[in-house]
């Protein structure tokens, strides 16, 4: 495999794929990650082979709040105390959070260790866990400190996906969204036709791998995000503002949730600035809001809102930088908004939330 790419599996025998996987390193050099969801949900999957007890488990609080640096130095202490090197491997096994996480600890302990991703949300397993991604949240800021570290594979196990309430899975399913609107009409519009209810079926398995060959392909054809890879940031300009002063307000929302009402205002912008289609942007926005509900804005919170965008970090110098469509599977990087055409997105958007 090259240095950039990552093998992805499917795996109906998720402890076998797992030995395979680790048949390359030193059983004293093998460490896993969970959090405390994980750790009760997911692990005693692995945990049933006699032949995986010798890995050395840590455990870290779950959700996003605990991704940050006294969560990282706890991983950094763990590998010091039980002699990892740079020949260790680490087990992600959890949601985005501990992919992020750990992928960040496997590529910062003594300048970077291999790892593997066993997504347990759907959201990971079409995001998170593909494409090297890693990094903690920091100064009140979304994944402010990272780096970029393929792992060495992801395995894609969709049993535990059966296990998500629908609110996860609804948050997974915004990234399946941005995907369908990179690609195209067809694939699109089979996503708005699925059935988030039913992940054992066919329709639904096929669409996750559709989603997930879509991304793998982006992130190994521009692994550091210098050009296309952009396209991947659809929707999350808006999208992390939203999700950044939900927490700020204590009323956190998941982060496919603020995508997608992301994908809403940044559509918007796509009309004025690329002439993307009028009528896929009402679809849109109507599918958006009848699947993920409102995200309520006062005037005071546009504010915090711009200034938001202004910390993202695709931008260059002060302008902010977005990835927007001039129709559905047609991309335009780097595109900027003059300060009016923000305050326009902002009123769509409220419009949108208020209808």
């Amino acid at each position: 495999m090259g240095k950039n790419t990552t093998e992805i599996r499917y795996s109906q025998t998720l402890t076998e794929d797992v030995l395979d996987l680790l048949q390359a390193y030193d059983p004293n050099q093998q460490f896993l990650l969970c959090d405390t969801h994980t750790a009760t949900h997911c692990l005693p999957t692995l945990m049933q082979s006699d032949q995986l007890q010798h890995i050395k488990v840590i455990r870290t609080q779950a959700g996003d709040a605990h991704k940050n640096v006294e969560a990282l130095t706890e991983i950094w202490k763990f590998f010091s105390q039980n002699g990892a090197t740079r020949k260790s491997i680490l087990i992600n096994l959890g949601g985005g959070m501990i992919t992020d996480l750990g992928g960040f600890a496997a590529a910062t302990f003594k300048r970077g260790m291999d790892c593997i991703h066993i997504p347990t949300t759907l959201l990971s397993a079409v995001d998170a866990a593909v494409g090297g991604k890693t990094g903690i949240n920091f100064n009140g800021l979304k994944n402010e400190i990272g780096a970029f570290h393929m792992p060495k594979a992801v395995l894609i196990h969709t049993p535990f996906f059966k296990s998500l309430d629908a609110q996860n899975r609804q948050s997974g399913f915004a990234e399946m969204l941005k995907h369908g609107l990179l690609s195209d009409p067809e694939y699109l519009s089979s996503l708005l036709q699925l059935n988030l209810d039913t992940p054992e079926t066919e329709a639904f398995q096929l669409a996750v791998k559709r989603s997930i060959d879509i991304k793998y392909e982006i992130t190994t054809m521009d692994p550091t995000e210098k050009g296309i890879r952009k396209a991947l940031n659809l929707g999350h300009t808006l999208g992390h503002a939203f999700e950044s002063l939900s927490h700020e307000q204590h009323r956190p929302v998941l982060h496919g949730y603020a995508v997608a009402w992301g994908l809403i205002g940044e559509l918007f912008l796509a009309t004025k600035l690329c002439g993307f289609p009028v009528s896929t942007l009402h679809q849109m926005a109507t599918y958006i809001v009848k699947e993920y509900g409102r995200f309520e804005l006062s005037d005071s919170d546009e504010a915090r809102i711009m200034e938001y965008m202004r910390h993202d970090k695709k931008n260059e110098g002060q302008e902010i930088n977005f990835t927007l469509l001039s129709d559905v599977g047609t991309i335009r990087l780097d595109q900027f908004a003059q300060p009016q055409q923000l305050q326009d997105m902002l009123n769509y958007f409220r419009t949108c939330m208020q209808s």
